[in-house]
């Protein structure tokens, strides 16, 4: 499976943006799916990820980014409101087959796309 990312860009404080992900094989319909992003000089973290049909969130993004998916399309979306300059980052998508408690760690995912930039300026 390979995964396509997209939708970064140069925001300002408040804005809106729509981060996309599409996959190269229809089992992707198959798998956990998940957002993290990587900011310089830090770790890649967890964003958010949707398993069995239940959408998970950092708290950090809770209640202001939102994670869809639409298999049809093999496509899952991550849409970002309220962007402070803390959410500037690299966006990373996944997926894979991690248990529900290593949901939030990198290493259950086997297939990465390849880095949207998102930076929201103050």
């Amino acid at each position: 499976v390979q995964l396509q990312a997209s939708g970064g860009g140069l925001v300002q404080v408040g804005d809106s943006l729509r981060l996309s992900c599409r996959a190269s094989e229809g089992t992707f319909s198959s798998y956990t799916v998940g957002w993290f992003r990587q900011a310089p000089g830090k770790e890649r973290e967890f964003v958010g990820g949707v398993k069995n049909g239940r959408t998970y969130y950092d708290d950090s993004v809770l209640g202001r980014f939102t994670i869809s998916r639409d298999n049809a399309k093999n496509t899952f979306y991550l849409q970002m409101n309220s962007l402070k300059p803390e959410d500037t980052a690299v966006y990373y998508c996944g997926a894979g087959r991690p248990i529900l408690s290593e949901l939030r760690n990198p290493s259950g995912y086997y297939y990465w796309g390849q880095g949207t930039l998102v930076t929201v300026s103050s």
